[in-house]
């Protein structure tokens, strides 16, 4: 529970334009990934985009911890892929 208080405080400290970034890529991921989406490829691979932006921009803020930073490129590099793929 303290883990989770923290990883809060850490995010409420912020500024601003990230936490508008990561809320809004976090939502758009959730609700086009729905069920109710599900028969639309475009929908889809949008919310695989919008997942890649979360990663990327939390290995960006995390590229003093490199293998951290690493992990979430990876992150990234693969829900672009299957965006790829979903359309082809």
């Amino acid at each position: 529970m303290q883990r989770i208080k923290f990883i809060i405080k850490q995010f409420l400290h912020e500024p601003l334009w990230f936490k508008i970034l990561i809320s809004t890529t976090l939502i758009i991921s959730i609700t086009f990934s729905s069920s109710f989406f599900a028969d639309n490829d475009y929908y889809q691979s949008f919310a695989k985009l919008a997942a890649a932006l979360f990663f990327c921009a939390y290995g960006i803020k995390f590229w003093r911890n490199f293998k951290i930073a690493i992990l979430f490129f990876a992150f990234s590099i693969i829900c672009i892929y299957l965006s790829i793929m979903l359309l082809i």
